[in-house]
């Protein structure tokens, strides 16, 4: 009660009120988008699941293999897709560990839903998925979790910043200044 009436004291003009009130809602905006920010990377690993569902159970919606292949020709040797697999795991966790590393904000978890669900597409065509399904779901779940685990880090990171900013508001009235050391 006391501190709703220092407030109403302490705001020299209707302006000066409106501005904080804005600069406020505007950090609380800006927490409650980085907290659902924050879950993209479970929601990912949720739909990497589901299609890890759906490989496990041979794609049973999709037209036997034979039939794709004579539609679109031979599909390259398991021990290609094998290889190809590798490499894109470890240029995922190195592309991972250094977004990680440089704070930088990306959104890219579901675009590795996709490669990884085309790789498990692959191996149905070439009659291998039984053989390297869990290969796919290793190198999935490795790289889904390190994803989401970097998203969570940064949101939780600028959630921590943008709470200080708003008791530094709250109490000075003001937004701190500018940090040149933490960009």
């Amino acid at each position: 009660m006391e501190q709703a009436e220092n407030n109403r004291l302490e705001c020299a003009g209707d302006t000066e009120c409106d501005t904080r009130a804005s600069l406020r809602q505007g950090l609380l905006d800006e927490i409650k988008r980085l907290r659902r920010f924050s879950n993209r990377g479970l929601w990912a690993l949720s739909l990497f699941l589901f299609v890890s569902t759906l490989a496990w159970r041979e794609f049973s919606f999709l037209p036997r293999p034979e039939k794709i292949v004579a539609a679109l020709g031979a599909p390259p040797s398991s021990k290609i897709i094998g290889m190809v697999l590798i490499l894109y795991t470890f240029s995922a966790i190195i592309l991972s560990l250094s977004r990680m590393m440089a704070g930088i904000r990306h959104k890219s978890s579901f675009c590795h839903v996709g490669y990884l669900s085309v790789f498990y597409l692959f191996y149905y065509f070439a009659e291998a998925l039984a053989d390297n399904y869990w290969a796919v779901f290793g190198a999935g779940l490795t790289i889904l979790c390190m994803e989401s685990y970097r998203i969570w880090t940064f949101c939780n990171e600028n959630i921590g910043k943008k709470v200080e900013q708003l008791a530094f508001l709250d109490r000075t009235g003001r937004l701190p200044p500018e940090d040149p050391l933490s960009e």
